[in-house]
């Protein structure tokens, strides 16, 4: 049994700050709290004098003034396109016919897989992130890369082979058939694995036919313990495709609902232009949207309506959509949906901007109380920041009047500066 005690501001959450009660009812900041960790879990958080007295042999880790939070959960991306992030001048159909597809189409190459998925997952937990739930090509070896550099950092990640019959280069395209078969044997492989969990992944209804969205439906209805996660009206471009190619569809998360693809482990990414019997639909199923702001901004997508999904009731994850997000950063995307707040005329609260990143996106993935939480029996997935990480940051936070007046600029201006530690299952990162 190995104990270790961290030391420093904690911050955690024991409800939903968007909630009736207010943000205030339901977060706790300690300016002199402590954690105790023991063999990969949250045992304790209390007062630094409390933590100390009732385990004086455990390790100690003085982090000061840094606060330490739960670690960033990133609710949507894609790993194979790491190396085409920040690629210039395309909305989302020509994003992915010049770019997307020619790069997803290397991942047959199980060296190039790893050498990314490696990759990812380094920049990753470089900018506080401790879970990430991703999308592989429709390559098994990109599936297997992903996983195999997750398990190497004894990181809780979900993932899944991406499915696509239709509407992409021929090298990118498998069957109804072979999406079944390849998505079940990679789940049996994997699914409960360690901190491993399979999201079965149709990329979109317009990349899947019928025959696809049924069979993987059918996988779905035969593991409903798995995530599924495809997109959601992402730009309105695609919501014509839609209708163009799904006549008979209701509206596009109808696409999805006629063939199985929508219930309570389902995620659903972007979500920005939902009609009223989506929404109605999203929240009976307990379904969760993703929010990915920094995406949004940067392939023109739209701006996505957090305050009014919440107020539905929704799960609502928040993600960087690497690659088409523009950062790895879950500061930075915090910073983002704040900005996309603005100019829908809400000023989202640091309180929820943080929640957002760790308990909202587990929420999302119905892991709530194990990952994004800072609480007794959560995994010992933690990120430490230090709130003067930089001399912009540091001059505006001398002034701050309130614990929030200090986070919120590096919420802000943060970026992997402000990342000081990193814990993983209980182990530091080096």
């Amino acid at each position: 049994m190995t104990q270790d005690i961290l030391l420093g501001q904690t911050l955690s959450f024991d409800g939903d700050p968007f909630g009736d009660t207010g943000w205030e009812a339901v977060t706790k900041h300690r300016r002199h709290g402590a954690v105790l960790v023991e063999d990969g879990v949250i045992r304790m958080v209390d007062e630094r004098d409390a933590v100390l007295s009732a385990t004086p042999t455990a390790r100690r880790h003085d982090y000061g003034r840094d606060l330490i939070s739960a670690g960033f959960v990133d609710a949507h991306m894609h790993y194979p396109q790491t190396a085409i992030i920040a690629s210039w001048g395309k909305q989302l159909i020509d994003w992915l016919n010049t770019y997307t597809f020619p790069e997803e189409s290397r991942f047959a190459d199980s060296g190039y897989a790893q050498e990314i998925a490696e990759r990812t997952l380094r920049l990753a937990t470089q900018h506080g992130t401790t879970s990430l739930v991703s999308f592989c090509t429709i390559h098994p070896e990109s599936v297997d890369a992903f996983f195999n550099a997750a398990a190497e950092l004894e990181m809780e990640v979900f993932a899944g082979k991406t499915c696509m019959d239709r509407n992409a280069p021929d090298a990118l395209r498998d069957t109804a058939k072979s999406a079944y078969d390849d998505s079940k044997r990679l789940l049996e492989k994997w699914h409960g694995k360690g901190r491993a969990h399979y999201a079965i992944t149709p990329r979109f209804s317009p990349t899947s036919t019928p025959e696809q969205l049924a069979a993987v439906g059918a996988l779905w209805s035969e593991h409903p313990d798995c995530l599924m996660q495809t997109h959601l009206s992402e730009q309105i471009p695609e919501l014509a495709w839609v209708k163009e190619l799904f006549p008979e569809s209701r509206d596009y998360l109808d696409t999805y609902e006629r063939f199985g693809l929508l219930g309570p482990k389902g995620l659903y990414g972007h979500a920005i232009y939902l009609e009223e019997r989506e929404i109605a639909r999203l929240k009976e199923m307990d379904a969760s949207v993703v929010h990915c702001p920094t995406s949004n901004t940067f392939i023109g997508s739209g701006l996505f309506d957090l305050q009014g999904l919440k107020q539905h009731g929704l799960r609502v994850g928040l993600a960087t959509d690497t690659g088409g997000g523009s950062s790895f950063s879950m500061l930075r995307t915090m910073a983002a949906a704040y900005e996309i707040g603005q100019l829908r005329g809400v000023a989202l609260h640091p309180a929820q901007l943080i929640w957002l990143a760790t308990e909202g996106s587990a929420r999302a993935v119905h892991r709530q109380g194990h990952i994004g939480h800072l609480g007794v029996g959560a995994a010992a997935d933690l990120v430490i920041l230090d709130l003067e990480s930089t001399e912009a940051i540091a001059q505006r936070t001398s002034r701050a009047e309130s614990f929030w007046d200090a986070l919120f600029p590096t919420i802000m201006m943060g970026d992997d500066r402000a990342v000081r530690a990193v814990w993983i299952n209980g182990r530091a990162l080096s």
